[in-house]
């Protein structure tokens, strides 16, 4: 979508469990980003990650919930995003039938890349609520989604969004860290 490729083996477990995505440059110049996915679908509860983000202008860490017409349904997902351009930062997001534009920054007080914390949503029929270690610090309610969907995180760095994320500089290679995820069904 981003003009991002994928490499397998940019997502790798190390012997103590850790998962690390890699940003790494490609034999063609190009920058290949990870994913890495549940493969089956979760609904309403609660979802939370300990995780540590890249920091670098123009990429993007995440955990977040998806389904939508590449699973042959409609397009719902709820996002925690980490925008490299500024890590002291996160955003929260989510679709409805492929209705976005529901972003939401929150300042961390912390800088996210320099250790882990955990994040999460609570998810419901009434309201999508977002955690930072273990705090609500947002809640939506209006036109959610409802669909079940893939845990995914993923790292990648974006063309033709500079307003949102920077230009990217080309700087590689760069990880993101993910010590846990847990989904705990409502």
């Amino acid at each position: 979508m981003f003009d991002c490729t994928w490499r397998a083996d940019n997502a790798a477990f190390a012997g103590d469990g850790l998962l690390t995505l890699s940003l790494t440059k490609a034999a063609d110049g190009r920058r290949d980003g990870a994913e890495y996915r549940s493969s089956g679908k979760y609904g309403y509860g609660r979802y939370e990650v300990r995780m540590k983000p890249a920091a670098n202008p123009g990429i993007v860490s995440s955990f977040f919930t998806y389904t939508g017409p590449s699973e042959g349904e409609p397009w719902d997902e709820i996002d925690i995003e980490f925008l490299g351009k500024n890590t002291t930062q996160v955003q929260f997001n989510y679709f409805t039938n492929g209705e976005g534009g529901h972003e939401h920054v929150a300042d961390l007080g912390f800088d996210a890349s320099r250790e882990f914390h955990t994040y999460g949503f609570q998810w419901s029929r009434e309201a999508i609520t977002w955690y930072i270690d273990g705090k609500p610090v947002h809640t939506a309610t209006d036109n959610l989604p409802s669909a079940p969907g893939r845990v995914m995180m993923n790292l990648w760095n974006g063309t033709g969004v500079d307003s949102w994320l920077e230009p990217y500089d080309g700087q590689a290679p760069l990880y993101a860290y993910y010590d846990w995820v847990r989904h705990t069904p409502e």
